[in-house]
C-alpha cells in the first residue's frame, strides 16, 4: 500500500511543514530591497562576483554584519590586504545600515564608492563615512584602501 502525506508522523522533535508553505525571504543586511538571497548571498555564498565596485561594497557591509572574515579577505586587494583581521576578537558591533552616498566608475578598472555605515559598539552608535575605492582585476572588483571622513 502507498504511503499517503497524513500517514506520514513526523520524528520527535521534528515538524512535517505542508507543500504550500514557503519561507519569508531574508531581508540583505546591506539594505537594497532584494532579499539576502537575491542580493549580498549571491556574491558571500554563491561566489559569484561582483558586478559593479557598488555591489562589491553592499556585499562586503553584509560579509562585516555576518562576521564572514573569508569574504572580506577574499575581495580585498592583495597589495593592501592585512594579514587577518581577527572579528571575531573585536568588540561585539551591531550593524544598523548603510547608506550609499556616491559611486562613480572612474574608467574601466577603477571605482570609488563613498558610504556611511552606522553601528553600536556597547549600546553607544556610531558612523563610518568612507570613501572607499576599488580595482577591476581578472573581471573581479577588489577593494584596495579608503579615506574615512571626520564628520
Amino acid at each position: 500500500m502507498p504511503c499517503r502525506p497524513r500517514d506520514i508522523q513526523p520524528k520527535m522533535g521534528h515538524t512535517i511543514l505542508p507543500a504550500s508553505f514557503t519561507l519569508m525571504p531574508t531581508p540583505c543586511p546591506c539594505g537594497a530591497s532584494a532579499d539576502y538571497a537575491r542580493c549580498c548571498g549571491r556574491h558571500l555564498d554563491d561566489g559569484l562576483p561582483a558586478p559593479t565596485a557598488e555591489a562589491l561594497m553592499r556585499s562586503r557591509y553584509s560579509a562585516f554584519t555576518l562576521g564572514r572574515e573569508d569574504y572580506l579577505l577574499a575581495t580585498w586587494h592583495p597589495d593592501f590586504r592585512p594579514v587577518e583581521l581577527n572579528l571575531a576578537g573585536d568588540t561585539p558591533t551591531k550593524w544598523l545600515g548603510l547608506q550609499i552616498k556616491r559611486h562613480e566608475q572612474t574608467d574601466p578598472t577603477h571605482a570609488i564608492v563613498e558610504f556611511v555605515a552606522r553601528y553600536k559598539i556597547g549600546g553607544r552608535a556610531h558612523r563610518l563615512h568612507e570613501t572607499s575605492r576599488f580595482v577591476r582585476l581578472d573581471e573581479r572588483w577588489l577593494y584596495t584602501d579608503g579615506d574615512i571622513h571626520q564628520d
